[in-house]
């Protein structure tokens, strides 16, 4: 196994929800990779402890540079909602939350209630 795929599955280190959103932030604000383990997992069946979630906050994208790095995509993951993160969105439903269409757009959430649940949630076993 090469450097990197040890680094994500074996990190010396794992950082908690309350370690990584208080200023300053042990996450960098750069470009990289992000990996997401957990103590429970969100349904029965997987082993507890593992690596669910690989993560990329790129220095660039196809046509621009990206706005997005390391330290803001994992707050995000931690405060934000179902439609800007494809973690909280899989975890919310492999949790059994409800998914609901949020405004007259598009966008999809697990509402206030829901989206509070999964965070502590998160906050509480990621």
């Amino acid at each position: 196994m090469d450097v990197f795929a040890t680094a994500l599955t074996s990190p010396e280190r794992l950082w908690s929800a309350t370690e990584v959103i208080v200023r300053p932030s042990p996450v960098p604000a750069g470009p990289g990779v992000y990996g997401w383990h957990f103590r429970t997992a969100p349904f029965a069946g997987l082993s507890s402890s593992r690596l669910l979630y690989v993560g990329i906050a790129p220095r660039r994208m196809a046509t621009r540079t990206s706005t997005q790095n390391l330290r803001k995509r994992v707050r995000y993951h931690f405060r934000g909602n179902a439609a800007g993160s494809t973690l909280r969105l899989t975890l919310g439903c492999l949790l059994g939350l409800e998914l609901r269409r949020v405004g007259s757009g598009q966008r999809m959430t697990f509402g206030k209630a829901g989206e509070a649940t999964l965070t502590a949630w998160i906050a509480e076993n990621a």
